[in-house]
């Protein structure tokens, strides 16, 4: 039987009152440190891709429905989460009625054989949760047990030894990795399970055994001399990073890079890992030395703007975990990183208001993805 996640209900009430987005404009940018001209043209920036992405929704209310209700909760969210339209806005509205239709029987929302059902899932909740409305409630707690059933843990027979432990991947069946299991914390995270539930605390097993650290993970690949505090795609499989290069794969060195460094950076902290932890310690200091808001970090040679949407998210969300205004980073430079954020995203934005990747790796050469991932970056950088 599928594992309960715990203090359902206490979750469901404190995510309902503490998701982002309930914080007036000027709230948010005085929380933020943003100066105000800067305030408004980031702003500005989100109007204009929400105009793009008003005017790209379907007549079923979702956005690209190749990838199931994945897009359109993403693109839900940030509709969700602006002063301008907000969770009963009819557009937000007829994104919920779409989205829950690919509700499932085990409590997933997902469309059936396209081996996404985590993925699907953990932004499906994430667009609920920003709803703060208890008509939800109900498949908030159904969507956070089915993505804890998708750990692997004693439930499978996998033990605390197993490289596969507290993983999780596309589904319950695909092997783990870092970029699944911290989308599944993300989503726990948003929607209020609190870092004493078991789900983390297993997690983090798994989360450890992706840093390149001697010190603390007791995985092969990490003894080969890559000891930067930074974190790799996946510990499974003797490790695999998705930025090793031609060398790195037949020496077995695994690099670290920037979605998977600000990835497990945040996780730990969303587990509830002290910041004077080795761990957390060698993530911080790796993000230090490879600071940038010019690539996907520590993206080989000719890939450095792979995945950089993505890069752009979870950089924002762990420095907004982390909690401090700036990052002084391995030279001394002290870096503003939500000032610096906006300007950058500010800079990408394309004259009908979208936002997209002509690297386009990762499903982002799709405007309505990417645009959509930009703006939840933008709102993220502008609230404390």
């Amino acid at each position: 039987m599928p594992r309960k996640a715990a203090s359902v209900g206490l979750c469901l009430i404190a995510s309902l009152m503490a998701v982002p987005g309930s914080a007036t404009f000027a709230e948010n940018n005085a929380a933020a440190g943003l100066p105000a001209d800067l305030a408004k043209q980031t702003q500005a920036a989100i109007d204009r891709g929400l105009a793009f992405l008003k005017t790209s929704q379907d007549k079923k209310g979702g956005w690209t429905p190749k990838y199931g209700p994945a897009v359109t909760a993403i693109v839900g969210q940030a509709f969700a989460q602006d002063p301008a339209y907000g969770p009963k806005s009819p557009i937000v509205q007829k994104a919920a009625e779409h989205i829950l239709q690919f509700r499932q029987k085990d409590g997933g929302i997902y469309a059936p054989g396209m081996n996404l059902a985590n993925y699907q899932t953990s932004i499906a909740l994430m667009f609920l949760a920003s709803l703060k409305d208890e008509r939800y409630s109900a498949d908030i707690a159904a969507a956070q047990r089915y993505l804890t059933t998708l750990q692997y843990d004693e439930r499978e027979k996998y033990d605390l030894a197993n490289p596969w432990y507290g993983g999780a991947g596309y589904t319950e069946k695909k092997r783990p990795d870092l970029s699944n299991t911290q989308m599944m914390l993300e989503a726990l995270h948003q929607s209020g399970l609190p870092a004493s539930d078991p789900a983390y605390q297993k997690a983090l097993k798994f989360i450890t055994r992706c840093q390149n650290s001697t010190a603390t993970n007791d995985q092969p690949f990490a003894k080969k001399g890559n000891n930067d505090g930074g974190f790799i795609y996946s510990a499974a499989g003797g490790g695999e990073s998705k930025a090793a290069n031609l060398g790195e794969l037949m020496t077995g060195e695994q690099r670290s890079y920037g979605t998977m460094t600000y990835s497990g950076f945040k996780s730990m902290l969303y587990a509830g890992v002290e910041k004077k932890d080795p761990r957390v310690k060698a993530a911080y200091d790796w993000i230090r030395s490879h600071y940038t808001l010019d690539a996907n970090a520590n993206m080989p040679a000719g890939s450095t703007r792979q995945g950089l949407y993505y890069y752009f998210h979870v950089f924002a969300r762990a420095l907004q975990a982390w909690g401090e205004p700036t990052v002084t980073d391995s030279q001394g430079n002290i870096h503003n990183w939500r000032m610096e954020l906006c300007r950058k995203l500010i800079s990408l934005q394309r004259d009908d208001g979208s936002w997209v990747n002509d690297a386009d790796r990762w499903n982002e050469g799709d405007p309505n993805y990417v645009t959509a991932l930009a703006i939840l970056s933008l709102q993220a950088a502008m609230k404390s």
